[in-house]
């Protein structure tokens, strides 16, 4: 296992497209009593805005989660390589955070259905676990 702390200027190219491709994640959220809550989620990668998206329902247990403690972990596995990010989460609400989590979203896997509920979970990434496959 590598860490690789966001160069955004210098982002190894594999590492980027495995963050592009369609893959479904897992991202993993602190409970109020310190349990992990862990759910499949798509995530979006941003390097124009140095952070990552993920959109979900404003009742969702992700944001009441995000809410009380702002660390997470997302993780995605193809065959013998995976990459976990580890940062710190805020929920938006906004129209302008909103649309573009929709539109990153859309850029890896597909038109978001209509949610009038939808928030964003803005992602700051403070490291990237790697799998020695990226070294």
């Amino acid at each position: 296992m590598t860490s690789w702390r966001p160069g955004w200027d210098a982002f190894p190219q594999t590492l980027l497209d495995f963050w592009t491709e369609r893959r479904l994640c897992t991202l993993t959220t602190l409970r109020a009593d310190g349990r992990p809550h862990v759910v499949p989620v798509g995530v979006a990668l941003d390097p124009d805005q140095r952070c990552a998206w993920v959109i979900t329902s404003r009742g969702s247990q992700k944001v009441r989660d995000v809410r009380g403690d702002a660390r997470v972990a997302a993780c995605q596995v193809e065959g013998r390589h995976w990459s976990t990010l580890e940062g710190s989460a805020t929920v938006l609400e906004d129209e302008a955070s909103v649309r573009r989590a929709e539109e990153r979203y859309a850029s890896r896997y597909r038109q978001p259905r209509p949610n009038p509920e939808r928030v964003a979970l803005r992602i700051e990434v403070d490291r990237f676990l790697v799998s020695s496959s990226f070294v």
